[in-house]
């Protein structure tokens, strides 16, 4: 009930919400949409997504606010709720969007070693949080409009991040990479960053998910895949909170000052789990139970009801290096436990989307066991009547 309260609510706000800027964030809840709307059928959802994209793709296939010079993995996530906009509905402005995160993708300034710089403005950098937000992409376009050259480009950039960000000792993976050594924030004999910031492993968590999940049977690559992924997997999960279940904000420092426990790193870790059972790349029933306790803990700490509204709470705001000049942003523990926490940021409301999206899947699938306190799956009242504007697309695409 409560996350089914919770996440009804939210969807009826977003739907009428223009933040006047095209952006990963409020693709979290993009793709946290649309994969409640796969697992449910609930038509209102896809119509939220469709209502939120359509005040920034103009019939010409134009993005508004879109600046493809910036070469910012961060434009890209949006695009992939624009996959199912377009297979629904036929409309080829969705196509000729994708075509354009696309083309950024194919012009992106890379390092030596291959892999796609995070940004224009930071330059030779890699950064984890980058690989969720092209991977999927990159590998949902090889699926419906690429030629195969992609995928092992994209099995590249996780090999790269796997040699140069993985630390065998704590079997972690650092936020970010710098190639030409010379970020402020930078290791200068290993380029890398200072510390283990749980968000970005979770991005890496959920990359490594989502592509396994649409890498094709018959393309190399699948197998080593899901290596990773279990690799990351159980280097991740000895750091939870042994009370909780939860993840710190900084996952190897619970004890460092100021640390917390943060919500979106922790339903990261959690849909991946969610997401590795069912497709069978976990299959102790280990990782089950941690994705319940994370649930659990979720729904029980982190959830708050004031003046009859719920709310998520624990949520990091942002965190990030650089870019030059901004000093504070230096990659020590110091900045990440003062990076403000917020209730309801897109980034953990998107993702919890996404683990209940899994779940019902899930259950689906095999029943759910735990002897935990019951994790309510997300079933809004499912309502028959299409809304007339889904009705009206589907017919004109069916006549097409």
């Amino acid at each position: 009930m409560v996350f089914e309260r919770y996440i009804a609510g939210y969807t009826r706000a977003f739907a009428k919400t223009d933040r006047n800027m095209w952006n990963y964030e409020d693709g979290c809840v993009l793709i946290g949409l649309t994969a409640l709307y796969g697992a449910t059928g609930d038509e209102r959802l896809l119509q939220a997504v469709k209502t939120f994209i359509d005040r920034y793709v103009n019939a010409a296939g134009e993005i508004r606010l879109y600046q493809k010079e910036e070469y910012n993995l961060d434009f890209i996530p949006s695009g992939r709720a624009l996959f199912t906009l377009y297979r629904i509905t036929g409309e080829e402005r969705y196509r000729k969007v994708i075509e354009q995160l696309m083309e950024q993708l194919r012009s992106q300034p890379r390092t030596r070693s291959g892999s796609f710089w995070h940004k224009r403005i930071y330059p030779n950098q890699v950064w984890l949080d980058g690989l969720y937000m092209a991977m999927p992409f990159y590998t949902l376009y090889e699926n419906s409009f690429g030629n195969g050259a992609g995928y092992a480009d994209v099995l590249s950039q996780f090999e790269t991040v796997r040699r140069r960000l993985f630390d065998p000792q704590t079997r972690l993976h650092y936020h970010a990479w710098d190639e030409s050594r010379t970020a402020f924030w930078a290791d200068p004999a290993t380029g890398l960053s200072q510390n283990f910031w749980s968000r970005a492993i979770g991005w890496h968590l959920m990359a490594l998910a989502d592509v396994y999940e649409c890498w094709p049977a018959d393309v190399p690559g699948r197998e080593r895949l899901a290596e990773l992924w279990a690799e990351a997997v159980d280097g991740a999960l000895p750091y939870r909170d042994t009370k909780t279940g939860l993840f710190y904000q900084l996952a190897a420092l619970a004890d460092a000052k100021g640390n917390y426990l943060e919500t979106s790193a922790s339903l990261m870790a959690a849909y991946s789990l969610y997401k590795g059972v069912r497709l069978g790349v976990f299959q102790s029933d280990e990782y089950l139970s941690a994705a319940e306790e994370i649930l659990c803990a979720v729904e029980t700490r982190q959830m708050a009801m004031e003046n009859g509204t719920l709310h998520l709470g624990g949520i990091c705001k942002g965190a990030g290096l650089g870019p030059e000049g901004n000093n504070r942003r230096d990659g020590s523990a110091a900045y990440y436990v003062s990076e403000k926490t917020v209730d309801d940021e897109q980034k953990g409301v998107g993702v919890l989307m996404m683990a209940c999206a899994e779940r019902q899947l899930l259950a689906k699938r095999q029943p759910i066991e735990s002897s935990l306190p019951r994790v309510e799956v997300f079933t809004m009242p499912y309502d028959p009547i299409m809304p007339d504007e889904i009705l009206r697309l589907r017919g004109q695409n069916a006549g097409a």
